[in-house]
């Protein structure tokens, strides 16, 4: 079954004329298009990559604020400061926060 395909291209080759095909020579414009094309995936890059937003700072744990009270507390004492435990409290607090 092959052979007889074979022949029969063979035999249309023969009947149909052969076209010439002139040779096309690369324009300069397609040859200036590459470095258009690296210039244009460099951008794309750097807008792909945002920037990391800047969050609000977080508010401080109790645990760190209730040491700092504690801390402040023995401060007072030690110096014989008038106050209470309020007030111990909200200066931590202010400490914390800045």
């Amino acid at each position: 079954m092959p052979a007889k395909k074979a022949a029969k291209k063979a035999a249309a080759k023969k009947e149909a004329p052969e076209k010439e095909v002139p040779a096309v020579e690369p324009e300069a414009p397609a040859a200036k298009e590459a470095p258009a094309k690296k210039a244009a995936k460099k951008a794309a890059k750097k807008v792909a990559a945002p920037k990391a937003e800047k969050s609000a700072p977080k508010p401080p744990k109790e645990k760190d604020v209730a040491k700092a009270a504690y801390l402040n507390y023995m401060d007072r004492t030690a110096k014989g400061l008038p106050g209470n435990q309020d007030s111990d409290w909200h200066a931590a607090v202010d400490s914390e926060e800045s």
